[in-house]
């Protein structure tokens, strides 16, 4: 299974859409158990996936160095706001199998949410580590909020040549905060006039680029959702959190979604008395996901947003909304897409993402 080891709740950025506080009140800023304590812990894993989560996990660079020398896991990941990828020793770029960076597309549009320089900084990062060891997964994981062009964004970062990132993924600016849509003029507007219509667009030029030159870019939402239409396949909550994916917080408690210290829906257990063949399928989704024709497909999107309903029913709703257009969009290829696997230009296999549980969402 997955599990999300946060190593610390601090973070070196402040961007304008985040929530991190780094409340001691809702946990330690650092872990409190040992490393010893978290291997006997995670040892009942026969297949031990890790992701190192923050804050920003490199600032405890020491601890990513300690687990990974001490526990037997299968695959080793990273989410990192990458202005500190630079510090990574080439033994343990080598360790790593997939690394999620955080950038939002063009430079304008990254440094206005996470700092002026941020952009630079983490590509010149980018191309540091690949040029000493790290031949893993590379994914941009873009914030998608009020000053964003889903289609000019995303395109910039697939497109990149040096660094080139193997997969793109986005998440809204939606459903995690209160008062509701504080970085938005008119979240209706910019959802149906941006948004939605750049979705369109983004489709069209994936769609282009398979029957064109028989080319898949690495737009993970198409990606997954897609392999779900052309097979048939219902799925569970795609981030797999409180199903196969658990979070291990600061204080040792063990929770359902790494972002949700504070809630008591949330918490599992804790590392000292709860046994790992315990945790799965443990939390149900609610209403009016179960109601939903999407859900087959959509897996519930997220369990933190399914739960808290932070910006109201309406709220939620319009970011349902957002997903059944991708949902939509992608479904009018669906005869073509088999068309072109049975004539064997690409295959269903090709499709399948993520191959293994990487901490991505894959619906936005």
């Amino acid at each position: 299974m997955l599990y999300y080891i946060t190593l610390t709740s601090l973070c070196n950025q402040k961007c304008v859409y985040c929530g991190n506080t780094g409340d001691i009140d809702v946990r330690p800023i650092n872990p409190k158990y040992t490393i010893t304590e978290l291997k006997r812990f995670l040892d009942e894993d026969p297949d031990i996936i890790i992701c190192f989560y923050g804050g920003e996990p490199l600032l405890r660079l020491d601890l990513i160095k300690e687990i990974i020398d001490n526990i037997d896991a299968s695959r080793f990941i990273l989410q990192t706001n990458g202005l500190l990828l630079d510090r990574l020793e080439k033994a343990y770029l080598e360790k790593l199998d997939t690394i999620l960076v955080s950038i939002d597309g063009r430079r304008e549009i990254t440094d206005y949410y996470r700092g002026e320089g941020s952009y630079d900084k983490v590509l010149n990062n980018i191309r540091f580590i690949r040029k000493h060891g790290f031949s893993g997964e590379l994914i941009a994981r873009m914030a998608v909020s009020s000053k964003t062009d889903i289609y000019l964004d995303v395109l910039h970062l697939l497109e990149m040549e040096d660094p080139r990132f193997d997969y793109v993924h986005w998440q809204l600016d939606a459903l995690w905060d209160y008062p509701p849509y504080q970085r938005y003029m008119d979240f209706d507007l910019w959802l149906h006039n941006n948004y939605n219509q750049g979705i369109t667009k983004l489709v069209r030029y994936w769609i282009n680029n398979i029957i064109e030159k028989h080319y898949m870019p690495g737009i993970v939402p198409f990606l997954g959702i897609s392999y779900s239409l052309i097979t048939n396949k219902s799925t569970k909550l795609r981030c797999l959190s409180g199903i196969e994916a658990f979070a291990i917080s600061t204080d040792g408690r063990i929770l359902a979604c790494p972002i949700a210290p504070e809630y008591s829906f949330n918490i599992l257990g804790d590392i000292y008395k709860t046994s790992i063949k315990d945790l799965p399928n443990k939390i149900e989704l609610d209403e009016p996901c179960y109601s939903c024709y999407y859900l087959w497909i959509c897996g519930g999107r997220c369990l933190f947003t399914n739960k808290t309903k932070l910006w109201g029913l309406d709220g939620f709703m319009k970011v349902c909304e957002s997903v059944k257009h991708l949902v939509n969009e992608l479904m009018k290829y669906k005869e073509l897409l088999l068309e072109l696997i049975e004539q064997g230009y690409i295959s269903v296999e090709s499709f399948r993402y993520p191959k293994y549980p990487n901490s991505i969402e894959v619906i936005p």
